[in-house]
C-alpha cells in the first residue's frame, strides 16, 4: 500500500536556473513522512517518537518551481527498532523526479535511547509494507 501527497514547488525551492534545489527534495521528503507518520500512530505520546538515523536520495529528473509533485510513501522494511521507507517523487506526467530510502529508530526521549517498535506501531507498518513504491 502507498500512502501519496502533493507538494508545490515555491520559488524559494529553486535555484537560479529555475530548477528546484536538490536540498528542497529531502523538504518534500520530510512532510511525505510527518504525514504519515500521523497516520501510522496518531496516539503517540511525548516520551516517545521517532528518529530521522538516515535519508539516502537519487535524482533521476529535473524538477522546477510552480510545479506541483506528487510524494509516494511505503514501508520497505520492518525491523526490530527500527523501519526503511521508500519515497518516490513524481511529477505531473508521471515521471519519476528522485528517490528516497529512510531509515527510521524508534526512540524514547525521556530514556534517550531507541527502544523496540511497539507492537501496534507494528501491526499499522506492516499493513504499508511492499518491496517497490508504484
Amino acid at each position: 500500500m502507498n500512502d501519496e501527497i502533493e507538494v508545490y514547488v515555491r520559488f524559494s525551492e529553486t535555484d537560479m536556473l529555475g530548477h528546484v534545489n536538490n536540498t528542497s527534495y529531502f523538504l518534500y521528503f520530510e512532510e511525505a513522512r510527518t504525514k504519515f507518520f500521523k497516520k501510522i500512530h496518531p496516539n503517540r505520546d511525548s516520551s516517545f517518537g521517532f528518529i530521522l538515523a538516515s535519508i539516502k536520495c537519487d535524482f533521476l529528473k529535473q524538477a522546477y518551481g510552480d510545479e506541483t509533485l506528487k510524494v509516494i510513501t511505503t514501508i520497505s522494511k520492518i525491523g526490530g527498532k527500527s523501519f526503511h521507507m521508500q519515497h518516490m517523487l513524481v511529477n505531473k506526467q508521471h515521471e519519476k523526479i528522485a528517490q528516497a530510502t529512510a531509515v527510521i529508530v524508534c526512540f524514547n526521549y525521556e530514556k534517550q535511547q531507541s527502544v523496540a517498535i511497539p507492537v501496534q506501531l507494528r501491526e499499522n507498518l506492516e499493513a504499508w509494507l511492499t518491496t517497490t513504491v508504484k
